[in-house]
């Protein structure tokens, strides 16, 4: 049956110093990073589809588009949420959003793509 729309995830976060922009060479302050905030939003779309896929299948990420609203600092948490909001085959595409304990601090929309594991993997080791 595959996932269906509505589908929601979320995943959580405490802000850390190895979490910050100046971390991750992504600024040189000592807030969260936005490559950070990218990857906690991924995985809460990830685990939107948590026993929604066939064996052998997992997704990829292929395209991120988000805005970073607000700065949170060291110590923080952060949560991020994502809802499946359109099915097109294999393409998966989540409105997502992320908020500290003050405010929302992210959103945008997060493309996946279903493939099979192993044929994935098998021809990454081909070099294609």
């Amino acid at each position: 049956m595959g996932p269906s729309i509505g589908l929601r995830g979320q995943a959580t976060v405490r802000v850390t110093g190895d979490r910050t922009a100046q971390a991750l060479g992504s600024g040189d302050l000592a807030v969260f990073g936005t490559p950070a905030m990218v990857a906690l939003m991924e995985a809460a779309a990830v685990r939107a589809l948590s026993g929604s896929l066939a064996e052998g299948e997992t997704t990829v990420g292929t395209r991120i588009e988000v805005s970073h609203l607000a700065a949170t600092p060291v110590g923080m948490e952060v949560r991020a949420e994502a809802e499946l909001t359109a099915v097109e085959g294999r393409k998966l595409i989540f409105t997502i959003v992320a908020h500290d304990e003050r405010q929302k601090i992210g959103e945008g929309l997060h493309q996946r793509m279903i493939v099979a594991r192993d044929r994935f993997l098998a021809k990454l080791a081909r070099g294609n």
